[in-house]
This record gives C-alpha cells, sequence and structure tokens, in this order.
C-alpha cells in the first residue's frame, strides 16, 4: 500500500469534486450511477488503462517507476474483482471511477496520474468498443455453432427424407427436410457477415480523444489503439466520443438474427403439434405442465419468439436515445449499455437452446413424407406436365385448378378425376405417385434431391473454415 498523503477519504472522493463547494447529492448518485451494470466492462477498462499508463511511460508523461507501480495496482485490482474482494464505495459512479480511485489508493501520486490525458468519454468509449469485439466473437461462434447443427441434420435426412413446403401455412410443394432446414442455414450466414461486418466497423480505438478534442499533452493514440488490438484509431476526436453508431448496429443484427431464430422456433412450435406431427422435442430440451399430465411444452421455441420482441426493443430505445444528441458526449450515452448487454445476453443464450433443441430433435419421417405424398401437393406437377405438351401454362393451371376443386366438392380421390380427364389420363397418374413430386424438383438450388448435394456441399464449405463445435448429442431421424 502506497503512502498516499490524500488518504482513502480524499481518494474516494468524485473525480470532478474539485470544482464544486459540496458533494453530490444522493439522489444525483442513485440517478446517475452505472456501476449495477458496467461493472461486466472491468477488464475491458483494465486492458485500457494498461495500455495508456504504457503510453505515458513512452511520451515521458510517467516515469518508469510510476509505470510499474501504476500496472501493479491495475493488477492488483484485477485480482480483487476476479475474487469478489473489491470493496466499492458510494461514490463510485461506475466501474471506471472505481478502479481509478482504488488504483489511487493503491498507488498514490502515481496513481492520481492515470487519468493524465484521458477523460471519461473516451475511456468509457474505449472499452465499450473492446467489450463488443470479444462478446461479438462469442455470438459469431454460437451462429456458427448452429450452423454445424443445421448441416448435420440436412446430411443426416439426405435424399429420402422430405416433407411438404408451405406458402401461407398452405401445403404447396414438396421438399427434402434438408432442403428446408439449409434455408435456416443461409440466413444466419447473412447473420455471420453482418455481425463481422459490424465487428470491423466497431474496431476503432476512441483513445486520445479526450473529453471531446484531444489534447495538449504528448499523447499517442496510435500506439495505444495498436496496444489494445485495434485496427486503428479515430480520426475525428468528436466522433470518437460520441460515436455509439456500433451500439445501435449490433443490436440491429441481432434483432435480424433473432428474427430468424424466432422463424426457427415458430416452425418448432407447429411441426411438434399434434396436428403436425413432424417432430418429437427431446425431454430435457421441453417444459411439461403444471395441470395437464399429457403436454410436452416447446418453451425454448416459445421465448425464442416471445425474447425476440424484446431484442427488437432494445434497438428502438437505442435508436431513440441517440437521434437528437448534439456533438459530442452526452450523459444520454450511458444508456446504451444496459440493451446492449441484455441484447447480447439474449441472443447467445437463445442460439445455444436452440443449438440443443434442433441437435436432438426427433424429426418423424413417415409423419413428413405421409403429408407430402398427398395428391394435391403434386397439382404444380401436373401443370408442367401438360405445359410440356404444349398447353399454356395459364390454362393448364386452370384445368388443375378446377380437377382439384372437383375432388374437394365431390370428395372424389384426384387420382380417379386425373385418370378420366381427356387432358391428363394414365399417363399423368405416375406424377401422384409416393416421392414422384419431390424427386421432380431439379432446379438448381431447389427441394429435389438433384440439387440438395452441391448446396449441402456448398454449406459444408462455407463452414469448414470455421471449425464449429460438434453436436453433443446424436439426433435422430425415424
Amino acid at each position: 500500500m502506497s503512502d498516499d498523503t490524500r488518504g482513502p477519504t480524499d481518494a474516494a472522493r468524485p473525480l470532478w469534486h474539485g470544482r464544486f463547494a459540496e458533494g453530490p447529492a444522493e439522489a444525483l448518485l442513485a440517478f446517475t450511477a452505472s456501476l449495477g451494470f458496467d461493472r461486466r466492462l472491468a477488464p475491458d477498462d483494465l486492458a485500457g488503462s494498461r495500455a495508456h499508463v504504457r503510453m505515458l511511460g513512452r511520451v515521458g508523461l510517467l516515469g518508469p517507476g510510476e509505470v510499474d507501480a501504476v500496472l501493479g495496482a491495475l493488477d492488483t485490482v484485477e485480482g480483487e474483482l476476479a475474487a469478489d474482494e473489491f470493496i466499492f464505495t458510494p461514490t463510485d459512479e461506475d466501474i471506471h471511477t472505481a478502479i481509478e480511485r482504488r488504483v489511487t489508493e493503491l498507488a498514490g501520486d502515481a496513481g492520481a496520474k492515470l487519468h493524465t490525458g484521458r477523460s471519461r468519454n473516451d475511456q468509457v468509449a474505449t472499452a465499450l468498443r473492446r467489450f463488443v469485439q470479444r462478446e461479438g466473437r462469442v455470438l459469431v461462434d454460437c451462429v456458427v455453432g448452429l450452423q454445424a447443427v443445421l448441416v448435420a441434420r440436412a446430411r443426416e435426412g439426405g435424399t429420402h427424407v422430405y416433407l411438404p413446403g408451405y406458402t401461407h401455412l398452405q401445403r404447396a410443394q414438396p421438399v427434402l427436410l434438408g432442403h428446408h432446414l439449409l434455408a435456416h442455414f443461409w440466413a444466419l450466414t447473412r447473420d455471420v457477415d453482418r455481425l463481422e461486418a459490424a465487428l470491423a466497423r466497431a474496431d476503432v480505438s476512441p483513445l486520445g480523444a479526450g473529453a471531446l478534442a484531444g489534447s495538449s499533452l504528448p499523447l499517442d493514440p496510435d500506439s495505444t489503439a495498436a496496444d489494445l488490438g485495434f485496427a486503428g484509431r479515430f480520426d475525428n476526436s468528436l466522433d470518437a466520443v460520441s460515436d455509439r453508431d456500433f451500439v445501435a448496429e449490433l443490436i440491429f443484427v441481432c434483432s435480424l438474427l433473432m428474427v430468424h431464430l424466432s422463424r426457427i422456433g415458430e416452425e418448432i412450435v407447429l411441426w411438434t403439434s399434434d396436428e403436425f406431427g413432424f417432430a418429437r422435442l427431446a425431454d430435457q430440451y421441453a417444459t411439461g405442465s403444471s395441470m395437464l399430465p399429457q403436454k410436452k411444452n416447446p418453451d425454448i421455441a416459445e421465448l425464442a419468439r416471445g425474447k425476440t420482441g424484446r431484442v427488437i426493443g432494445n434497438l428502438t430505445g437505442v435508436l431513440a436515445m441517440l437521434k437528437g444528441l448534439p456533438l459530442s458526449y452526452n450523459r444520454d450515452l450511458q444508456e446504451d449499455k444496459e440493451p446492449l448487454f441484455d441484447t447480447f445476453d439474449t441472443t447467445r443464450l437463445a442460439l445455444l437452446a436452440i443449438t440443443g433443441m434442433l441437435a436432438t430433435t426427433e424429426f418423424r419421417a413417415d409423419a413428413m413424407r405421409a403429408a407430402a405424398d398427398s395428391p394435391t401437393v403434386a397439382a404444380t406437377d401436373l401443370a408442367e406436365w401438360l405445359v410440356a405438351r404444349g398447353v399454356p401454362f395459364r390454362e393448364a393451371h386452370a384445368v388443375v385448378g378446377s380437377l382439384v376443386r372437383q375432388a374437394q366438392e365431390r370428395s372424389v380421390p384426384l387420382d380417379e378425376l386425373v385418370m378420366t380427364d381427356p387432358r391428363l389420363g394414365p399417363d399423368a397418374l405416375g406424377l401422384l405417385e409416393p416421392g414422384q413430386a419431390v424427386r421432380r424438383r431439379t432446379t438448381p438450388g431447389g427441394g429435389g434431391p438433384e440439387p440438395f448435394g452441391p448446396q449441402l456441399a456448398s454449406a459444408e464449405a462455407w463452414l469448414a473454415p470455421r471449425i464449429p463445435a460438434a453436436p453433443s448429442e446424436e439426433p435422430t431421424v425415424e
């Protein structure tokens, strides 16, 4: 412990106390404090402080002994935080002031120089950007893990498991189960692209911008940017401390990612219902009812839908907060952290839960095939059969549509009407045989067996360099 002549009482006073004759009111501290939620930025603030101290030493604003003393104090603070032994005081407005206050207690006069050439404005912005780099990569890895499961389940279904594809939630045309799963895979690739692009735009160090205009001291923001692993430093100090585009952008990317997870959730809710019967959830990824003994509820899927609204709300709140702010820093920007933290946490947990759910879901291939082999699902194939024989498509559409209507109104099997229709007849009956309609989906990128192989290979090629984690449990298909 340093022989700091100011003592712990003075060290615990707000950093800005010199301007004021009286201390802050309790109501002010209670309303403005952010320590309750920004404590998770501690690793990032410590890293930024170390880089700042080393830079101050390189430019001669701190002597070698002072650099060692402050770095040693930062190490002590890190240990106290890790061991949950750090004692916070009522005047610790946020994690940044708490760390600096403790460093000053430990390192004395050298610790009091930690804030040389630095403002909380660039300090907080630096820590937050470092946080998103760290946590953003975790999200990317989680998305890739989900994609790995989708590819594994698609590969497992192969060319023999198919189901109806839907438009307007009405049976439309049959597709392979693997094709359906890979549709979600490709949506998630766009989410990965957006996450990586947003992280690249956030990869800028604001440290050295100060409160808004830089400093008269010989600071070296390029060296601190390199020390912290940022791709570069700010170009404009006003923009550096006021920019929260990266927060809004990352919340938007997560919002769209959650929308994609919500769509997966909606399908699982439908597929696991008795009305569809296409899938069964593993016990460890379902819940029961406190009253109804027969129930097996898809809570993960439902909460993916519900929590998507919450993340979208976070985006709306941040945009509303940003829209009227003049340059440069305003305390409103304190409100960027809770929605960002909540968004990252919610998205990560949703990804992990849905990954486990899909890895262990039992797809009921027989039920899927039975629904997909309904004769009406081959209606388009009947119309295209006529087109191949010279009938204009609109006329062929009307012919087949009329047969479908008659079959429903007269309760007559469609194949009987096809057999007796002079424009179709026995030659067209083969189109209604089980599995025939899905095999006829031959367009590249389409839902049949022929284009499935190249699509699966393309998905695997995209996935391979990202080294996804393998599913922890064996999936099953009936």
